[in-house]
């Protein structure tokens, strides 16, 4: 070290804020040692990190850090010696300068220092009048606040609780003024209790106590760890703030949280792990109007558990869940069902609920409603499933009158969108969008469901359906007219009720599609032109209405055919055009009775008319006429089975043109008119 420096007037101490670039901080007052500098970054003494250049020298000197600090850090540069004085000067001994300005120098530090540490201390202004300086007694001022009397002398007084004393005023008019204590009660934290949220501490005690001490419970961002099931009792109310929110059981041993009672709130969190995620259940009281919204539950067991319980009188019904996703659960999404002797979980709401596999193994259903008496409603709720799954939505045995809207079921296997198992009643399932490859309604109910829009096999099924009075004011049939421009072929595709045909471009046949994949269908086809082209009916690879072609031979013919799937029937029309049968075989010949005119040719040998049993289905009501064609002389007789003939006698027709009209009115044949 030099044997001398100047210490020159100052404070030796200096302050920078960091810039996050700026590594060399230069001090403007001496040191005799490295060691006698000391650095500050913000509050912290530092001993490592930077290095000290100028010790010794009377300029100061530069402290350079090996990485900048960051930016906006306060930076400490402060001389700090020991006051204290460990040389001492013999008697007649030497006396070198060098030796005297070193110890001065050393004086001078000190007192710079001493003078810089005063300069950050409370003191009385130079012009303050005369004061005392002294502190009263330990046991005068012991739990009490330090203060000023009325001449300006230090005193106690007692302590004052400001936070009681703080008031609070909301924004707007009409705000009125109330203790910020109290404000701040509005709201109490789970961390208030001692909650830490680490996802390693176990917060299970600190969260149910702030559950049983406040009625409204908020759960700040963070992983709360439990190992016990929480409570949500009577009107309490326990919120988080989303998916930052969340609340991890230790294992699936245990159900996470229970609302055993009613008019609970469970909004804004993230459950995660548990045997089931909720369960709502009638323990403590009846189990009603309860609110669970905006929850993920991540791999439980069971997500949304509704039980019916044990005592009848405290059901669980008529509680809201919306906006709601079951992630991974292990057996069911939603369950609801009864473990004791209590009703079933009944008139439930659910509202944009989604239970999502994501691939993993599911062993039970998305929705299963297994036991659930009178009008669960769930509306916009989906199911995505993996292959494993027994349903995306399951209606159990023991459940009436579930409603299912706008679901959305979707599966990779053939797992059933809707299984509606027997013993289920009344089931309504409206606008299904069925995405797996199952069946859109697997039904083992026997039928007892209804289905609009809701998918393969029936989209519709509207049953034991009672209406005491219909007033229509206006019923449409969609029509649709056909004119093919030189006639030919017209195959429709019965998506209208009504066809228009005219045929005055040429010949014109109307070609049904085959009965058996037009089952239920109605249809009327008209005639609309008067031109002498002919319009036929027939059926696509069968033999046509009531086993026949049908001819309109005239304007405004018409015919109404039904299918019922093994073939096309008429139901109604005008006036046809009559339709003859020709016989030319010698013989017996039973007529069947779908011709009003037989034609009988007896050419080849005499033939023997035998009509049926005037009491058979087809014969009652029936009007026939026979007639004889030929010219020969061979006989046509015309009998009865069993016996006899029209009017009780056997009648024949022996020349060209004879002829013989005939009705049953069930008991006998009647004679209506003859030709000789």
């Amino acid at each position: 070290m030099p044997t001398t420096i100047q210490v020159p007037r100052g404070t030796p101490r200096v302050q920078y804020l960091a810039d996050g670039a700026q590594t060399d901080f230069p001090f403007p007052f001496p040191i005799f040692a490295a060691g006698d500098l000391q650095v500050f970054l913000g509050a912290a003494l530092q001993a490592t990190g930077y290095a000290v250049d100028g010790a010794g020298s009377s300029d100061g000197g530069t402290v350079t850090f090996a990485a900048a600090p960051a930016a906006g850090t306060p930076v400490l540069l402060r001389r700090r010696l020991p006051i204290e004085r460990t040389s001492d000067f013999l008697e007649s001994g030497p006396l070198p300068a060098s030796t005297l300005n070193r110890e001065f120098d050393q004086l001078t530090a000190a007192l710079q220092q001493v003078a810089g540490d005063q300069e950050l201390m409370l003191r009385y202004t130079d012009t303050d009048l005369p004061a005392s300086n002294l502190l009263p007694e330990r046991a005068l001022r012991a739990g009490r606040l330090l203060a000023f009397d009325s001449v300006g002398n230090p005193t106690t007084r007692a302590p004052v609780d400001e936070e009681a004393l703080s008031t609070y005023q909301g924004p707007g008019a009409g705000a009125v003024r109330r203790p910020i204590r109290e404000k701040l009660a509005d709201a109490v934290s789970v961390k208030d209790f001692g909650a830490v949220g680490d996802g390693v501490v176990d917060d299970t005690i600190a969260i149910q106590a702030a559950l049983t001490s406040a009625t409204a419970v908020h759960v700040p961002p963070g992983t709360y760890r439990i190992t016990n099931t929480l409570t949500v009792a009577y009107g309490k109310t326990l919120v988080g703030a989303g998916q930052s929110s969340i609340i991890r059981g230790a294992s699936n041993a245990f159900d996470l949280i229970h609302l055993p009672d009613g008019y609970a709130t469970l909004s804004g969190l993230r459950l995660e792990q548990g045997d089931a995620g909720v369960r709502l259940f009638g323990r403590d009281g009846p189990c009603v109007h309860n609110s669970v919204s905006d929850l993920t539950l991540w791999e439980p067991r069971v997500g949304l558990l509704f039980d019916g319980y044990t005592d009848p009188n405290w059901p669980c019904y008529w509680n809201m869940v919306s906006r709601v996703l079951v992630a991974r659960p292990a057996v069911h999404g939603v369950w609801l069902t009864r473990s004791g002797d209590g009703d079933t979980p009944n008139a439930n709401r659910f509202s944009m609920v989604r239970v999502y596999s994501l691939s993993a193994p599911i062993s039970g259903c998305g929705f299963y409603v297994e036991q659930g008496k009178y009008n669960n409603t769930f509306q916009d709720c989906e199911a995505n499933l993996s292959t494993m799954a027994l349903a995306c939505f399951r209606v159990g045995a023991n459940t009436d009158k579930t409603l299912i809207l706008n679901f959305y079921a979707e599966s990779l296997g053939g797992v059933p969108n809707v299984q509606l198992d027997a013993g289920s009643v009344e089931t309504a399932i409206v606008n299904l969008l069925s995405m797996s490859a199952g069946p859109a309604i697997y039904d083992l109910s026997g039928g007892q469901y209804t289905a609009v829009n809701a998918g393969y096999p029936e989209k519709n099924r509207l049953m034991r359906s009672r209406v005491r009075e219909l007033v229509v004011e206006a019923l449409r049939y969609d029509t649709e007219y056909v004119e093919p421009v030189t006639g030919g072929l017209v195959q429709p595709d019965l998506s209208s009720s009504v066809y228009l045909v005219s045929a005055y471009g040429g010949d014109v046949e109307f070609r049904l599609p085959a009965a058996g994949s037009a089952n239920g269908n109605a249809v009327t086809v008209k005639r609309t032109d008067a031109s002498a082209h002919v319009l036929t009916i027939t059926e696509s690879g069968g033999p046509g209405p009531d086993g026949r072609r049908v001819a309109l031979g005239n304007r405004y013919d018409f015919v109404t055919l039904v299918s019922n799937g093994a073939g096309w029937w008429i139901v109604a029309g005008n006036s046809l055009p009559g339709n003859a049968g020709f016989r030319d075989q010698p013989g017996v010949f039973e007529p069947d009775l779908n011709q009003s005119l037989y034609l009988v040719s007896a050419y080849g040998g005499a033939v023997t008319v035998q009509l049926p049993a005037p009491s058979a289905t087809h014969a009652v009501g029936r009007t026939v006429t026979i007639k004889k064609s030929d010219v020969s002389g061979n006989p046509v007789t015309v009998t009865k089975a069993g016996g006899g003939g029209p009017d009780n006698a056997v009648v024949t027709l022996a020349s060209t043109g004879s002829a013989v009209t005939v009705m049953s009115n069930g008991a006998a044949w009647h004679i209506l008119g003859r030709l000789p």
